[in-house]
């Protein structure tokens, strides 16, 4: 009877200590030290209204924006509750035919080949919020013509917002989407609207 006295005074203990102290703790550290990550990275409007989140990319079907990295989570796009992959592997014909429809779909809004992997293939999350600097790039006849600007305006936009690696050695130059469109609403002094 002792031990199992014993066993549950400390299974009350470590429950308090890991499962309260310590998120209290961690959640504190985090919200002073990084107070915008550790609110989720919003992005707010000049009202205060949240546009979205720099680390969860969103749907842009409207041609003067640019298109973010596809995404293959469950029952809708960039769904943060489904995150994962496509799981279809190189040789698998369903992913063939899927890349084949979104070259058709660029080629039809006027996108000029080359067409970078991230514009066609899905990332490991399906929630990726950054393309390549390429993947902007070929997106800009695009833009410009859909917004009446021009390209060397838009162009010179996206090299501002390209975002280098991480410690300048982690991964890859990327360019945050959801920032680029809201930057060149802020441009043509357009609030950024309905995608």
């Amino acid at each position: 009877m002792r031990r199992i006295k014993t066993a549950l005074i400390l299974f009350a203990l470590l429950a308090i200590i890991t499962g309260g102290i310590y998120p209290a703790i961690v959640t504190l550290v985090a919200r002073t030290a990084f107070p915008a990550a550790a609110r989720g990275s919003l992005i707010f409007d000049a009202g205060g209204n949240v546009l979205g989140s720099s680390l969860i990319g969103q749907q842009f079907s409207d041609a003067k924006y640019f298109w973010p990295r596809p995404s293959s989570t469950a029952d809708h796009p960039y769904n943060a509750m489904a995150s994962g992959g496509s799981q279809l592997g190189p040789t698998n014909p369903e992913l063939a035919r899927e890349v084949s429809e979104r070259i058709d779909a660029l080629k039809a809004a006027g996108v000029s080949a080359p067409f970078p992997s991230d514009l066609v293939t899905s990332s490991a999350s399906g929630l990726d919020p950054h393309i390549s600097p390429e993947a902007a790039l070929v997106q800009i006849p695009r833009v410009a013509k859909a917004r009446g600007m021009n390209e060397d305006d838009i162009r010179s936009i996206v090299f501002r917002m390209i975002e280098d690696r991480a410690l300048g050695f982690i991964g890859a130059p990327r360019v945050n989407v959801l920032q680029l469109n809201i930057k060149l609403g802020d441009m043509e002094g357009k609030a950024y609207g309905k995608r």
